[in-house]
């Protein structure tokens, strides 16, 4: 199975970790973020990925370059332009090719969640992506009926509102999403004429007519360490 690691990210809320490399390489427990990712993917049975690039993108192709990490890892290449989460995955998808449905995970999210588990809800359900998210405070949520099926989206903060089916929106559950999600091959025939677009809207726009669920994650451990204070957390946790 493969997989995508979402890398290209300026990581600009980590201000003075990023100024001399890329997020993908910020350290946590004496490991890069980039390798705690391949080597959590590889042991939750992934055998070869894509990492695309952007913000210092020649230390994380030397850094790919010099280590082996027992599969094939291969490089999309945004140094050029960054593409955005939907366009950095269509961008790589010449890469990403077969039959089987896809793993992307955000460089940043470290996570103790068997990767299988969702892998194995996306393959039942026949959903065309499954969106991994949990049930925790933050300003976006994805919302979901009661068949895990997305429906909308929602800013907390500004109070803006995606409805993709409008019928079910105000009832529905609000979840966050965790940075980790699945989606089928079919997908990419299904992707904007355009070269950088956004993941989220997306998926939005395509849980109009077909179907997105989510996968509800209460694994024990999950953080988006691009944030200071989560990052700092994980460096206690980790030391």
């Amino acid at each position: 199975m493969k997989a995508m690691i979402f890398a290209a990210g300026l990581g600009t809320r980590l201000k003075e970790e990023t100024q001399n490399k890329p997020k993908a390489l910020v350290e946590v427990g004496g490991k890069t973020l980039l390798q705690h990712t391949i080597e959590k993917l590889r042991n939750d049975g992934i055998s070869e990925m894509v990492v695309n690039v952007h913000h210092f993108s020649e230390l994380v192709i030397e850094f790919l370059n010099s280590n082996d990490f027992g599969i094939p890892v291969h490089i999309s290449d945004e140094t050029e332009k960054l593409l955005d989460t939907g366009g950095g995955l269509k961008k790589a998808a010449p890469l990403l090719t077969g039959d089987n449905p896809i793993l992307i995970y955000n460089v940043d999210i470290l996570s103790n969640l068997n990767l299988q588990k969702p892998m194995e809800e996306h393959l039942q359900s026949g959903a065309l992506a499954t969106l991994v998210v949990r049930n925790r405070q933050t300003q976006r949520y994805f919302k979901f009926d009661k068949d895990k099926r997305l429906v909308g989206w929602l800013n907390k903060k500004t109070g803006e509102k995606k409805m993709a089916i409008p019928h079910n929106f105000e009832n529905a559950r609000k979840m966050a999403f965790s940075g980790i999600h699945i989606v089928s091959p079919a997908i990419f025939k299904r992707m904007p004429d355009v070269d950088r677009f956004s993941i989220t809207n997306f998926y939005l726009e395509l849980a109009k007519k077909h179907l997105i669920k989510g996968y509800f994650d209460e694994s024990e451990l999950w953080m988006d360490v691009g944030k200071p204070k989560e990052l700092e957390k994980a460096r206690k946790l980790f030391q």
